[in-house]
């Protein structure tokens, strides 16, 4: 396992004209770890519908099989968004979705569980760049915290 220390930053819908608010804050600590967490209001009003931190990451080593989040929230469903090198429009990702819920969870994601969204590229470890934890596609307030994140 190689644990991630990731600078997290808040990107809303409202790069695309959208209304939706939120916050990341450094929240403590569990574990020795810092906990991130997003929090905030999705509105689908003007087209919108996320609220987002996202983070820059070096390639994972060879022998990754995915990526591994110790986690809480609110009970809701998030979606753990993937970039790579392969994609050039802001749009596109790999997805999966986890629920977070109010205790504290580690969750292990492996790469063959990511779907590729608005795009026919293939999830190439090597080439991820970026992650985000997203919420949207409805209306709901969004708290989910993060302590650790790890290639597993």
């Amino acid at each position: 396992m190689t644990s991630l220390s990731l600078d997290w930053k808040l990107i809303t819908d409202q790069v695309m004209g959208g209304v939706s608010a939120g916050l990341v804050a450094l929240s403590g600590s569990h574990d020795g770890h810092p906990v991130h967490c997003l929090t905030g209001n999705v509105s689908l009003e003007n087209n919108g519908g996320f609220v987002q931190m996202a983070a820059d990451l070096a390639p994972p080593p060879p022998t990754a099989r995915g990526i591994r989040l110790t986690v809480r929230g609110n009970g809701e469903s998030y979606n753990i968004h993937l970039r790579t090198t392969a994609l050039d429009r802001p749009w596109q990702s790999f997805r999966t979705s986890f629920a977070a819920t109010p205790e504290w969870a580690t969750l292990e994601f492996p790469f063959a569980g990511f779907e590729p969204h608005r795009t026919t590229a293939r999830l190439e470890p090597g080439g991820i760049r970026r992650i985000g934890i997203v919420a949207i596609g409805r209306e709901f307030a969004a708290e989910v915290c993060v302590a650790e994140a790890a290639w597993y």
